[in-house]
C-alpha cells in the first residue's frame, strides 16, 4: 500500500439519516430503497473477505454480483428486522386533579394553590401524613371535621373552602388565568355568540332600567353625567371629522358634472351621515374590539360609483333622468348589502388571514388611481366643469380662461400651502382647524368689499348654490322609486359592485391590524372586524345608504383625543344625527374652495404615496405595475385598471421568479458522498468513479416559469461534449425543498428522464412523499408508480447516494472477480512465477465510452494499489486481529505485532436481529469492533432524531466509552451481527499491562470522532442551499 495514501483518513463505515417526521411512515414498496441497506452490508462483508476471493481460482460471489447494470445482489440478501425493544418510561405522580372523582378542570398548581394548607398545618399534621400531604396525595378536612381550637396569631382570617365548596365556586365564579376547562360557547358559532352577547347585554340593560331600586346615584352620576361631558372634546372633534368628510367623500357621491346629478349634492351628504350613524353604532355597540372606532365612508370607493352612474346613465339615456336617478341610487344601496354580505361571510368563515396573500403593490396601484380620479374630481368640482375631465385641447383652454383659472388654482394652491406647512407643524387638530379658517377668511372679505355678494359669489363658482327651498334632510330616500328602476341597467353595474367590494375587502385586514398596533390593542380579530364591517354595511345598504369602513386616521385622533369609549361613539353618532337634521341649509353657504381643497389634498396624499413613496423601494416591475394601473383607472376605467394590475401582477412573479433559478445547488458524486463509511478500498474507488454522479438540488415551487431554466442546465449537462469532459451515469434531483409542483413542470420531469433514457443516464429523485403534493403531481404524469417504473425514487438524498455508490460498487467486484478467474486460468497452465503489479485490465474492447474507461480506470488503480500479500498474511491471522488490523489499517502505522497484545481483551458477542446493545443515557461499559451485521444507531436530540446504520469492519460506541460519558444513541441490531467488545474491567487492564496499547486506541477514537464530524458537516453543507 502507497504512503501517500496511508496518510489519509478515511471516513468510517456510518450511514447517517436525517428525517423530518416518524420513521415507517412510507410504504418501504414505494421507494426503490428497498434492500439498498442488504446491499451496503453485503459489500462491507465483500471488504473483509475480499483477500480469499482475490487468491481462490473461482470468483466465491460470482452468483450474487452481476455485471454491470445488476440491479440486486440476488438471494444473499436478506430482509431486515426492525423489531425494537419498547423503551418503558415511568409515568410521573398523578396530580391532585387526576384523582377519582375529581374533574379535570384546573391545572396542578392551581389545585395546589387552592387546596394545600397553611405551612403551620403542614409541619403541624400527624405522623406518617407529611409524605403524603407533599405528593399532594390528601386533601385538607371539610370544616365541620376539623378539630376545634382557640384562634391565635396563626390562624388564617379566611378559612380553607372544603372541597364541595370549591366546586361549587368553580362553577360560579369565573376561571383563574390556569383554568384549563374548554368554554362552554366554544364550540358555538362566532355570529351566534356575538348575537347571544347583544341580546344578553340588551336585556340586562333594560332589567336595570325597569327596576329601580337596583339604581345605584353614584354610578348614574359617574356614567350618565361625568363621563359624557368628559367626552365632548373628543366628541367635536369626531363631528368635525366627519363633516369634513362629508364635504370631500358625500358632496361628490354622485358625478355633479353631469346635469342630472347636479343638484345632488346635499342628498350624498345625507346618506354619508347615515351611513356614518349606522357604522357607529354597530361598532360603538360591542361590534368591533375598538370602543372608539368611528366609521365612515371611503373615499376609495367614490370612483366605483361614479362608473356605475355612468354606466346606467349610458344604458337608460339622458333623456329619463327619474328612472337615471332611481336605478342610481338603488344600485348604491345594493352595493352596499353586496358588501357586507361579502364581509359577513368571510368573519364567519374564518377567512381574514387571506386577504393578507393579496399582492400589496397592486392596491397601491389602485390606491394611485383613485388619488388620479380625486384630482380629476377637483378640477370637475372647483372649474365647474360639465361632465368628466376629457384630456383633450378644449378642455385645457376652458381650464385657462380668466373665469375659470383661478377657480381651480385657489382651492390647489391652499391644499399645497397645508402640505408644505404640514411638513413644519405636526399637531393632529392642525388639518381641522386649517379648513375651519379657510371660510372664515372668505367670510371676512365678504363682509370687507360690498361688492362681494352671496348671489353673484353663487352664479360665478365660489360657493355652492342653495339647496331646493323646504328640502329636508331625508330627500334622497324619495329618490328612490322601484317603478321607474331601469332593471336591465341595474344588472350592467355588477361588476363595478363586486370591484367595489373587493378593493374594500382588501382595506380591512390593512386597517384594522394597524389601528390595533398604534393603539396598543392585541385582541385583535380580523375576523371579529370583518362581520362588524357585514353587520354595519348590510343595515346602512337596507336604510337605502352606501358602504362604510373602519376609517384608521379619525379613529387614531378621535381615540387619542380621549375618545376612547363606547359610549363616546354612541355619542358621536347622535351628533352625526343632529347634523344630519340640520345639514342640507348649510351647503349653499360653504365657500367650493374648502371642498376643492379638500378634494385636492387627498388626491396628491393618494398620488405620493403610490409614485412617489415607492419609488426605489419595489421591484422595477412591480413599480411598471402600480405606474400602468394608475394611467388605466385615471384615463380609462377602474375595474378594467385593476383586472390589468392583477394581470400584471402575475406576469411579474412569472418573470420575477423565472429569473431566479430553481437550482440551488450542484455537486458530483466526489463531493456529495453518502454517509455510509465504506472499507478504505471502496473510498479509493469512489473517489474516482463517484464523479458518474451528479446531484442537483431544487427548491421552491416548480411551475412553469421555474423549471425551463432547470431542464435547460440538465440538457447542457447531458451534451456530447459535457459528457465527454465528464461522464454522468446517475443524474440525482433532489426535491427535498420543493415546496409543490404544477403539470407543466411535472410534464418537463418526463421530458428529462426521456433525454436521460437516451444519453443511458439513470434518473433519480429524491426528497419526495408520495401523499405530498409534489408526490401527487409526479404520479399525475406517470412518473411515479407508472407500468415502466424508470425513475427510481428514495426517501432522501443520502438513500439516493448510498444507492449509488452500491450500484458502482457492484461494477468495481464483478471487475475484481473477473480478474481472479483470469488469474485461476492463467495459473493452471502455466508455471506460478511471480508477477510484477500491473494494471488489471490493461485491454478490454468492452470499454469504449467516456463512463465505461473512467469505470475501468478505477477499478484497475484501486485493485493495483493494494498488496495482496499483507491482505493475504492478514487472513491468516485469528479474530479479533484480522478486523482490528482491517478497522484500523490508515489510522494507526502499528503492525500485528503490537495490536495481537489486544486482542486477548475483546470478547465475542452474538446479538440477534432487534436486539438492543445500549441505550441512550447508559453508562458506557465497553465499545463494539463489528465483524458481521448492521447495527442502527437512534439519536433522539432536542434538534431532531436522525439515525446511522454501523456496517462491518468499524467501531461502535468508543467516543462516550474512552470520554466516560452517557451513551448518546440507542443501538439496535438490524440484522444477526457479530461483534467484538472490550468492557470497561478489559479496558483497565489493558491500561495497566499494555499502556503504550490504550494510549494508541485513545488517538484513534479521536480520529474517528473527527472523521464523523466532518462526515456530518459535509452532509450538513450539501443538503443546504448552499454551493
Amino acid at each position: 500500500m502507497s504512503s501517500s495514501w496511508g496518510q489519509k483518513q478515511p471516513p468510517r463505515s456510518y450511514f447517517q439519516l436525517s428525517y423530518y417526521g416518524s420513521p415507517g411512515l412510507s410504504d418501504a414498496a414505494q421507494y426503490a430503497s428497498h434492500g439498498v441497506r442488504e446491499q451496503t452490508a453485503e459489500l462491507a462483508a465483500f471488504a473483509l473477505s475480499e483477500v480469499a476471493s482475490s487468491v481462490d481460482s473461482p470468483p466465491r460471489h460470482e452468483a450474487s454480483l452481476q455485471c454491470y447494470g445488476a440491479t440486486g445482489l440476488g438471494s444473499e440478501s436478506s430482509e431486515v428486522s426492525n423489531v425494537q425493544e419498547v423503551i418503558h418510561e415511568e409515568s410521573e405522580p398523578s396530580s391532585p386533579d387526576s384523582l377519582p372523582g375529581r374533574p379535570h378542570r384546573t391545572s396542578t398548581l392551581t389545585a395546589l394553590l387552592r387546596n394545600s394548607p397553611p405551612n403551620g398545618e403542614v409541619e403541624n399534621s400527624g405522623k406518617g401524613s407529611t409524605g403524603e400531604i407533599r405528593r399532594g396525595r390528601t386533601s385538607p378536612l371539610p370544616m365541620d371535621q376539623r378539630p376545634s381550637s382557640p384562634p391565635d396569631e396563626r390562624t388564617a382570617l379566611l378559612h380553607k373552602a372544603t372541597a364541595a365548596q370549591t366546586e361549587q365556586t368553580r362553577l360560579i365564579s369565573a376561571r383563574d388565568l390556569e383554568d384549563q376547562a374548554p368554554s362552554q360557547n366554544g364550540s358555538r358559532p362566532r355570529t351566534q355568540q356575538l348575537i347571544a352577547r347583544l341580546i344578553s347585554e340588551g336585556v340586562s340593560i333594560v332589567q336595570r332600567a325597569a327596576s329601580p331600586k337596583s339604581w345605584d346615584r353614584r354610578a348614574i352620576w359617574k356614567r350618565g353625567f361625568a363621563e359624557p361631558i368628559s367626552y365632548i372634546p373628543s366628541v367635536v372633534l369626531g363631528l368635525l371629522l366627519n363633516v369634513l368628510d362629508a364635504l370631500s367623500y358625500g358632496m361628490i357621491l354622485f358625478p355633479l358634472g353631469q346635469p342630472i346629478f347636479a343638484n345632488l349634492g346635499p342628498d350624498g351628504i345625507s346618506m354619508f351621515y347615515v351611513s356614518c350613524i349606522v357604522s357607529q353604532l354597530v361598532f360603538s355597540c360591542g361590534g368591533s374590539v375598538f370602543k372608539g372606532g368611528i366609521g365612515s365612508e371611503m373615499i376609495e370607493v367614490v370612483p366605483f360609483f361614479h362608473k356605475m352612474a355612468f354606466t346606467i346613465l349610458a344604458q337608460v339615456g339622458e333623456d329619463n333622468p327619474k328612472s337615471v336617478i332611481a336605478t342610481t341610487i338603488l344600485s348604491y344601496s345594493i352595493s352596499s348589502v353586496v358588501t357586507g354580505l361579502v364581509f359577513f361571510g368571510m368573519g364567519a368563515c374564518r377567512l381574514g388571514s387571506l386577504i393578507g396573500f393579496f399582492p400589496r403593490h397592486i392596491l397601491v396601484g389602485c390606491i394611485g388611481g383613485v388619488g388620479w380620479f380625486l384630482v380629476a374630481t377637483g378640477l370637475e368640482v372647483s372649474a365647474r366643469l360639465n361632465g368628466n375631465l376629457e384630456y383633450n385641447i378644449p378642455t385645457l383652454l376652458k381650464l385657462l380662461q380668466l373665469d375659470t383659472i383661478f377657480l381651480w388654482t385657489v382651492p390647489l394652491s391652499l391644499a399645497v400651502l397645508l402640505m408644505v406647512c404640514q411638513r413644519w407643524v405636526k399637531h393632529t387638530l392642525f388639518v381641522p382647524c386649517y379648513f375651519m379658517t379657510i371660510p372664515a377668511v372668505f367670510y371676512f372679505f365678504v363682509a370687507a368689499i360690498p361688492t362681494l355678494r352671496l348671489e353673484k359669489l353663487r352664479q360665478t363658482g365660489w360657493v355652492f348654490e342653495m339647496p331646493t327651498a323646504g328640502a329636508p334632510f331625508y330627500h334622497f330616500y324619495t329618490l328612490y322609486d322601484f317603478g321607474a328602476v331601469d332593471w336591465k341597467a341595474l344588472v350592467t353595474t355588477i361588476p363595478a359592485m363586486f370591484a367595489l367590494t373587493f378593493f374594500g375587502v382588501l382595506h380591512v385586514p390593512i386597517n384594522v391590524p394597524a389601528l390595533g398596533f398604534s393603539t396598543g390593542v392585541d385582541n385583535v380579530d380580523v375576523d371579529r372586524e370583518l362581520i362588524a364591517h357585514g353587520v354595519s354595511n348590510a343595515l346602512s345598504g337596507f336604510a337605502g345608504s352606501i358602504q362604510n369602513y373602519l376609517v384608521y386616521t379619525n379613529s387614531l385622533l378621535f381615540i387619542r383625543s380621549g375618545g376612547d369609549s363606547r359610549t363616546a361613539g354612541i355619542m358621536l353618532a347622535i351628533g352625526t344625527g343632529g347634523i344630519l337634521i340640520i345639514g342640507p341649509a348649510i351647503i349653499g353657504y360653504i365657500p367650493i374652495m374648502v371642498v376643492g381643497a379638500l378634494i385636492f389634498l387627498l388626491g396628491i396624499d393618494l398620488l405620493r404615496e403610490a409614485l412617489y413613496d415607492t419609488w426605489g423601494k419595489v421591484h422595477r416591475l412591480e413599480y411598471l405595475t402600480i405606474v400602468t394601473i394608475v394611467v388605466t383607472m385615471g384615463a380609462w376605467d377602474f375595474v378594467i385598471g385593476i383586472l390589468v394590475g392583477i394581470l400584471l401582477a402575475c406576469v411579474s412573479f412569472v418573470v420575477q421568479f423565472s429569473q431566479k433559478s430553481a437550482v440551488r445547488a450542484s455537486y458530483s458524486g466526489v463531493e456529495a458522498r453518502s454517509l455510509v463509511r465504506r472499507h478504505p478500498i471502496h473510498q479509493r474507488y469512489l473517489r474516482e468513479a463517484g464523479r458518474q454522479i451528479h446531484v442537483t438540488k431544487l427548491a421552491g415551487y416548480m411551475f412553469f416559469g421555474t423549471i425551463v431554466s432547470v431542464e435547460n442546465r440538465i440538457r447542457a449537462l447531458l451534451e456530447e461534449d459535457a459528457l465527454q469532459e465528464r461522464p454522468i451515469r446517475y443524474l440525482i434531483i433532489d426535491l427535498r425543498h420543493v415546496t409543490g409542483i404544477d403539470f407543466s413542470a411535472a410534464e418537463a420531469f418526463t421530458r428529462i428522464n426521456r433525454v436521460c433514457t437516451v444519453k443511458n443516464v439513470k434518473m433519480i429523485m429524491c426528497g419526495v412523499t408520495q401523499d405530498g403534493e409534489t408526490g401527487k403531481g409526479l404520479r399525475s404524469v406517470g412518473l411515479w408508480g407508472g407500468d415502466k417504473d424508470e425513475v427510481q425514487f428514495f426517501e432522501d438524498l443520502n438513500s439516493a447516494l448510498e444507492y449509488c455508490e452500491n450500484e458502482l460498487l457492484k461494477v468495481f467486484y464483478s471487475h475484481r472477480d473477473a480478474l481472479a478467474q483470469r488469474n485461476a486460468q492463467a495459473s493452471a497452465q502455466y508455471l506460478d512465477v511471480p508477477k510484477q503489479n500491473t494494471p488489471a485490465f490493461t485491454y478490454d474492447t468492452t470499454f469504449s465510452s467516456p463512463r465505461k474507461n473512467l469505470l475501468h480506470q478505477a477499478a484497475a488503480d484501486t485493485l493495483t494499489e493494494r498488496d495482496p500479500i499483507l491482505t493475504l498474511k492478514w487472513h491468516n491471522f485469528k479474530q479479533p486481529l484480522p478486523l482490528i488490523l482491517q478497522s484500523f489499517q490508515e489510522l494507526t502505522a502499528k503492525n500485528e505485532d503490537f495490536w495481537f497484545k489486544a486482542c486477548s481483551f475483546f470478547v465475542r458477542k452474538e446479538h440477534p436481529s432487534g436486539s438492543i446493545l445500549f441505550r441512550r443515557g447508559d453508562q458506557p461499559n465497553g465499545f463494539y469492533l463489528l465483524e458481521e451485521g448492521i447495527l442502527r444507531a437512534e439519536y433522539d436530540l432536542p434538534q431532531g432524531k436522525y439515525y446511522e446504520s454501523i456496517v462491518a469492519g468499524t467501531t461502535c460506541g468508543e467516543l462516550p466509552f474512552f470520554s466516560e460519558t452517557s451513551r448518546t444513541a440507542t443501538v439496535v441490531a438490524e440484522r444477526d451481527c457479530i461483534a467484538w467488545l472490550m468492557d470497561d474491567h478489559s479496558w483497565r487492564e489493558l491500561q495497566g499491562q499494555y499502556p503504550d496499547v490504550a494510549s494508541e486506541l485513545l488517538r484513534i477514537s479521536l480520529k474517528l470522532t473527527s472523521e464523523r464530524m466532518a462526515a456530518i458537516t459535509s452532509y450538513v453543507m450539501t443538503s443546504s442551499f448552499a454551493h
